[in-house]
């Protein structure tokens, strides 16, 4: 066993670094470890038992929904909006379609269409965080777009693999079954969610003295395979317990320093998991099914275009930013490696299919920074090419869209899980011990978004109409080697050259809002703007090439050093004094001590004392700018 992980963990490290430097996703390198490793490429496996691979596998499904969880939160569900729902809704019915289609047509019946059509349905939540993030677009509008609509995905993709399961195991589709399983998944998520918010946070903060990153990371681990058993016991998935245990605890103030503490294992068990990916594709069999392969791909590339550009501007969102959104969902990911091991754990589809899939989510995954770059020029081509006419329609649809949804957020979904909550339980909050119950619960529900409120970047308020009028809100912080730091706001003149706007710093619990010219940047500052996304994008572009080398602000800007210089008859510091002589001003150092040849030492010598040659001068500071003082 022991033998068998070294061998994962070396390859996937190898070809994890290698796929780095070549830029790509190392998603893929793990799935090319696998291949090496396995027993279809070399002639035989370099794994002695596979069955510790499948096992170390399930366990990285775990950890990777258990992290899914963790970034969910349902209260992200309910702020996403009709957006989100939309857009996901016409991906996800319309891939599904497309992708069973796609089977019947290449001869696949029953099973594999189903299951095909739910693993295209999905794109990658990693894949598309990565790309977007690579491409500097986070701040644009449309990523928060692509989020949202990841989200809802992600919570269709739970309940998607507990129906196949249903499905899968009667080999046919049962309303009333289904209906019944749909009811069973909702009542459990609900009762583990309410009691969950309940107890989790309220003990967390009661030991919270008591743990420490070792206590919180056994105990959040705990809680995750504590779930994972509840939930095989109730006749649900594994990874459905996982994920509902991470959605509980994404509700606490805990929540980002357990997915901090969580990611090491999330990354050693989602590499396992991906090499044993690896180790089941034959390429000979993709050789065989290429023509399936290219079919599917062209499937998945054309279908997420069409279908989340659709989605997205039927929800009310600028021809620009459905775009961006469409192309930026061309692939399939993690849950498409879910659900085609689903299937072939529970024998229902060809063994054809897994490798089949796999080879399609390589594909696309590599090619998404590629596609992404063409929603531009296809942008621009539809402008030409489209009626003035289809263009006053469209911006007239994104309008009405927009004001109805800024109408519905002002009174609708001021705050939706209250609302619900009452209505639930209105008629038994009088009886004993249920009313401290709900209390409890709403505070702990809320705890997080008030702790986040008060370190929010802007009013809400004030954010939402920016959005409104087209204006992007954006939070950057300032390196610690950015040459913006200790400079003024006039000397920098970011809104004359980037068209961004300063509208907050916030240095640590200190607000500065709408900064004058004569305020200063300083190292940690976060800077919240206001701008379009071109002017976002030109401040970040403004901020990074004010970065020093990180090799030589390590080794220059910010190393002290004591050193000592002898002063000769020629120096222009001969015959003045220390206070005079700008050395603490031009040399940036400080005086330390002095040496006379009479062998006289003065330890931090008087200001106004005279520096005579041959004196020697010891002095504290940053080495090259000593260096150019005394040359």
């Amino acid at each position: 066993m022991i033998e068998d992980l070294c061998i994962i963990m070396l390859t996937a490290g190898i070809t994890s670094l290698l796929f780095k430097l070549l830029k790509q996703p190392v998603v893929l390198g793990y799935i090319v470890a696998g291949m090496l490793v396995g027993p279809h490429v070399m002639g035989q496996s370099w794994i002695n038992n596979e069955e510790n691979a499948e096992t170390w596998g399930e366990i990285g499904v775990l950890f990777l929904l258990f992290s899914l969880g963790l970034e969910f939160s349902f209260k992200k569900l309910l702020k996403v909006g009709s957006t989100a729902i939309i857009g996901a809704g016409v991906i996800v019915v319309g891939m599904m379609i497309a992708g069973m289609l796609t089977a019947h047509l290449l001869g696949w019946g029953g099973m594999n269409a189903i299951f095909l059509g739910g693993m295209l349905c999905m794109s990658s939540t990693t894949i598309v965080f990565k790309a977007i993030e690579e491409a500097g677009l986070r701040s644009h509008r449309f990523a928060g777009v692509c989020f949202g609509i990841l989200i809802v995905e992600d919570l269709f993709a739970v309940v998607l693999m507990v129906l196949l399961t249903s499905v899968a195991v009667k080999n046919e589709f049962e309303g009333k079954e289904l209906l019944w399983q749909v009811g069973k998944l909702a009542m459990y998520i609900a009762l583990w969610f309410v009691l969950g918010i309940t107890l989790i946070p309220t003990f967390l903060q009661k030991f919270k003295k008591h743990l420490n990153d070792e206590t919180l990371t056994i105990f959040s681990i705990g809680m995750c395979l504590g779930m994972v058993l509840l939930a095989v016991q109730s006749g649900f998935s594994s990874a459905l317990g996982a994920f509902v245990m991470g959605s509980v605890l994404a509700e606490t103030i805990d929540a980002e320093r357990i997915e901090h503490l969580i990611q090491p294992m999330k990354n050693i068990f989602g590499a396992i998991f991906f090499v044993s990916v690896g180790m089941m594709i034959d390429p000979s069999l993709l050789l065989e099914y290429w023509f399936p392969i290219t079919i599917i791909t062209l499937v998945v590339i054309i279908g997420q275009i069409f279908f989340g550009s659709l989605g997205t501007l039927l929800s009310g969102q600028p021809l620009r930013v459905s775009l961006q959104t469409g192309f930026s969902l061309v692939q399939i990911g993690e849950f498409a490696f879910i659900i085609a091991n689903l299937g072939q754990s529970l024998n229902v589809t060809d063994k054809s299919l897994y490798p089949i899939v796999v080879a399609v989510s390589v594909i696309t995954t590599f090619l998404t920074p590629y596609i992404m770059r063409l929603a531009y020029p296809t942008l621009a081509f539809l402008e030409n090419h489209m009626s003035e006419s289809t263009k006053k329609m469209l911006e007239s649809y994104t309008e009405k869209r927009q004001a109805n949804k800024s109408s519905s957020d002002k009174t609708s979904w001021a705050s939706p899980a209250h609302r619900i909550l009452k209505l639930l339980f209105l008629h038994i909050a009088m009886a004993p011990g249920i009313n401290q119950f709900l209390r409890l619960f709403n505070e702990n529900l809320y705890a997080r978004e008030r702790l986040a409120e008060s370190k929010r970047g802007l009013e809400r308020e004030v954010e939402n109409s920016l959005i409104s009028l087209e204006m992007n809100i954006a939070e950057v912080v300032v390196p610690p080697n950015s040459a913006f730091a200790g400079k003024a706001l006039k000397d920098l003149n970011i809104r004359g050259v980037t068209g961004a706007n300063i509208v907050r710093i916030i240095r640590g619990g200190i607000n500065i809002n709408i900064p004058g010219g004569n305020h200063r940047l300083y190292p940690g500052d976060r800077i919240i703007l206001a701008g379009s996304d071109t002017d976002v994008a030109a401040f970040q572009h403004m901020l990074e090439t004010s970065l020093a080398p990180t090799e030589n602000w390590d080794s220059v800007n910010t190393s002290i050093v004591l050193d000592n210089f002898t002063i000769t008859k020629d120096s222009p510091l001969c015959g003045m004094s220390i206070l005079k002589s700008g050395i603490r001003e031009k040399g940036n150092c400080i005086v330390m001590g002095l040496v006379r040849p009479s062998e006289d030492f003065y330890t931090n010598p008087d200001p106004n004392i005279i520096i005579q040659e041959d004196d020697i001068i010891i002095v504290a500071g940053e080495k090259q700018k000593m260096q150019e003082f005394f040359a």
